[in-house]
C-alpha cells in the first residue's frame, strides 16, 4: 500500500512539473545529438551563452535524441536530468529566458570495430553553443507553470566559421592525418599556425622551432600587427612583442601553435589514446615534420623545444616524456595533474569517491577551483554533473570528460570508460589502475627512469603557483620530489631540469619575468640561449641569430 502510494505521488509530481516540447523545424534529414534546453533568469541576450561552471551559471537540461525527424517534437518532462537543479521537476514556476540547442552528432566507424555517435569539431574548439551546424531556437521569454508545456522550435543553424587569412608573419597549415583517418574511419585533419621570422620570404636560412601547446587554435597570446585602439594591457603587450619580433631584437625562429581538437575536447593532449587515437604519433610523425619541411625548420632535436600552460603544460611534459629524443627541451607552465595521487583534490588511488571525503558520519565536498581570496569556484560534483547533462558517455566536450577520454580505456561500447560514476562520484579501481599504468607522468618516470633518464636530462622545466586556481600545485610538487631523488647515488642519472614555484601565485604562473617584457619575448630569448648551449658540435648557431 505504501509503495503504491509513493509511486502514485512520484508520478503525480512528474506530471505536474514543467515540460518543454521542442520541435525540429529546420533541415530535411533526421538528426542525432544532445538536445540542451537552457533556462535563464537573465532576460537579456541568448541563454546558450550564459552557461558557465561557477555560481553565475544558468540552468540546463539535456536529453539524447536519435533519428529525430524534421517536424517531430521531443518532450522533456520532470525526470529530465539537469544542472545545477538535478531534474526538470525541481524548476520553480516563474518567468524565464529559454533557448534550446541541438549539439549534432555524426556517426564514426572506428578501426577498433566500434560505431560511435559523437560531435566532431567544426573549427570552434568543441563549444556546443557555438559549433557550426548545431541547431538552436530563438531566445524566448516564457512563463513556466506546473504541468503547462513550453513550446520551443529549432529554427536556426550556427553558420560556418570563416577561416583566418594568412598575413606577412602568420601562416597556416592543415594536414590530413593518415594515422588518425585510419583510426576514425573518416578524414581527420591536424593544423598548425606558424609565426615566421621577419626575413622568412627573402631568406634561405633554416630555423629552430618552438612548439606552443595551447587550447584549440591559439593566437600567440593575442599576437597583433597593429597598435591597440584602446589602452588594453594584454593587447599592448602583444603589440610590443610584434615590435620585438620584427625589429631584429630577437633571435629568429619559428613559433608554432598546433590545433588538434577531438570529438571529446578542444585538444587531444598530444598522446596516443584508446579513445581518441594516435594523436601523439600524428603530431610528431606527420604534422611537425611537415611544418619543418614547408617553413625551413632545422629539423634536429636540439633545435626543437616545446612549451605551454595548463592543458598545454601537461601536453608539453607528456610529449617530451613520451618522445624523449624528439624534443630538446620542455617548459610546462601550471600543467594539468602530473601525478594522480593529487588529481586536483582527488587521490585517484587512495580515494573511493571523487566528489566527497567521507567520514563515519560527516562528509566534505572535494573542491575543483578557488579564487585568489580562497572562495570556491566549483566543486568536483557540480562540475562533473554539468558535463553529464551536456553530454552522456563522455560527450560533453568539457574538461573532466577530456580527462576520462585521454587517460582511460574504452568501455564495452567503445565510449570512454569513466574513472568515476557521474551520479555518485564512486571511483572505479580498474580504471584508476589503467590511468596509473598509462598516463600518470610521475609514475611513468619512476618506472622508466633507468631507461629514459639520460634522454631527458636537462629537458624538464616546470613552473607552478603555490596557490594554483585548480589545485594543480600538489601534483607538481610530487613530480619534483621524485626527480630531485635522481641526484642521489643509485637513483639513475640526475634529471638536471628545473622547478619554479611562485609564492601565492594562481593559475597560470609562468615564472618571474622582468616588468615590461612580453612573455614571448622573454621565452624566445630563453629558448635560443638553451639551444645554443645544448646544440651538438658543428651545428649552425649563427644564421638564425
Amino acid at each position: 500500500m505504501r509503495t503504491s502510494l509513493l509511486v502514485f505521488l512520484l508520478a503525480g509530481s512528474l506530471a505536474a512539473a514543467a515540460r518543454f516540447q521542442v520541435k525540429l523545424d529546420t533541415g530535411s534529414a533526421a538528426r542525432d545529438g544532445r538536445l540542451i534546453v537552457v533556462v535563464s533568469k537573465n532576460m537579456q541576450g541568448e541563454p546558450r551563452f550564459q552557461v558557465s561552471w561557477g555560481l553565475e551559471t544558468q540552468q540546463i537540461f539535456g536529453k539524447d535524441v536519435d533519428g529525430w525527424k524534421p517536424g517531430d517534437t521531443v518532450e522533456m518532462d520532470g525526470g529530465t536530468p539537469g544542472a545545477p537543479l538535478h531534474t526538470l521537476a525541481g524548476l520553480p514556476p516563474g518567468t524565464y529566458n529559454v533557448q534550446a540547442v541541438l549539439n549534432v552528432y555524426e556517426t564514426f566507424h572506428r578501426a577498433d570495430g566500434h560505431t560511435l555517435k559523437l560531435h566532431p569539431d567544426h573549427g570552434e574548439g568543441q563549444q556546443w553553443n557555438r559549433s557550426p551546424g548545431n541547431l538552436y531556437s530563438k531566445p524566448q521569454r516564457v512563463e513556466v507553470r506546473d504541468g503547462a508545456p513550453v513550446a520551443l522550435a529549432l529554427t536556426d543553424t550556427i553558420p560556418p566559421i570563416d577561416p583566418p587569412k594568412d598575413t606577412k608573419y602568420v601562416r597556416r597549415l592543415r594536414v590530413q592525418s593518415k594515422l588518425l583517418t585510419e583510426f576514425w574511419g573518416s578524414p581527420i585533419y591536424v593544423q598548425a599556425t606558424v609565426l615566421v621570422p621577419r626575413d622568412f620570404d627573402t631568406g634561405t636560412e633554416h630555423y629552430p622551432v618552438a612548439f606552443l601547446q595551447s587550447h584549440f587554435g591559439g593566437d600567440f597570446f593575442g599576437f597583433r600587427e597593429t597598435p591597440p585602439d584602446t589602452p588594453n594591457p594584454r593587447e599592448a603587450q602583444a603589440y610590443q612583442f610584434f615590435q620585438d619580433w620584427t625589429s631584429g631584437r630577437l633571435p629568429r625562429m619559428l613559433l608554432v601553435v598546433t590545433s588538434h581538437a577531438t570529438p571529446y575536447y578542444d585538444d587531444s593532449y598530444g598522446v596516443n589514446t584508446a579513445n581518441a587515437g594516435p594523436y601523439g604519433d600524428a603530431l610528431t610523425k606527420e604534422l611537425y615534420p611537415e611544418v619543418e619541411r614547408q617553413f625551413r625548420g632545422i629539423g634536429q632535436p636540439w633545435a626543437r623545444v616545446v612549451f605551454g600552460g595548463s592543458t598545454g603544460g601537461w601536453m608539453t611534459l607528456a610529449q617530451q616524456i613520451f618522445y624523449p629524443d624528439y624534443f630538446g627541451g620542455a617548459w610546462g607552465f601550471c600543467p594539468d595533474p602530473v601525478d594522480f595521487h593529487a588529481f586536483q583534490s582527488i587521490d585517484v588511488y587512495g580515494d573511493t569517491n571523487a566528489y566527497y571525503d567521507q567520514g563515519p558520519f560527516e562528509r566534505f565536498p572535494k573542491l575543483l577551483g578557488r579564487l585568489p581570496n580562497d572562495r570556491i569556484l566549483a566543486t568536483m560534483e557540480s562540475f562533473s554533473r554539468q558535463e553529464s547533462v551536456l553530454g552522456t558517455r563522455g560527450r560533453s566536450g568539457g574538461q573532466m570528460d577530456a580527462f576520462h577520454a585521454t587517460f582511460g580505456p574504452t568501455d564495452a561500447d567503445g565510449y570512454p570508460a569513466k574513472l568515476w560514476d557521474a551520479e555518485t562520484g564512486a571511483i572505479h579501481p580498474d580504471v584508476a589502475k589503467y590511468w596509473r599504468e598509462h598516463y600518470d607522468l610521475t609514475a611513468l618516470l619512476q618506472r622508466e627512469w633507468d631507461r629514459v633518464g639520460l634522454r631527458l636530462a636537462g629537458k624538464i622545466h616546470v613552473t607552478m603557483g603555490t596557490k594554483d586556481t585548480f589545485y594543480l600545485d600538489a601534483a607538481a610538487h610530487r613530480m619534483q620530489e621524485f626527480l630531485d631523488t635522481t641526484k642521489q647515488t643509485g637513483k639513475g642519472p640526475y634529471y638536471a631540469g628545473s622547478f619554479e614555484f611562485g609564492n601565492n601565485k594562481p593559475h597560470c604562473y609562468v615564472g618571474d619575468i622582468p616588468d615590461g617584457i612580453p612573455m614571448l619575448t622573454h621565452f624566445v630569448n630563453v629558448f635560443a640561449a638553451y639551444m645554443r648551449e645544448t646544440a651538438p658540435k658543428g651545428a649552425d648557431l649563427m644564421s638564425w641569430r
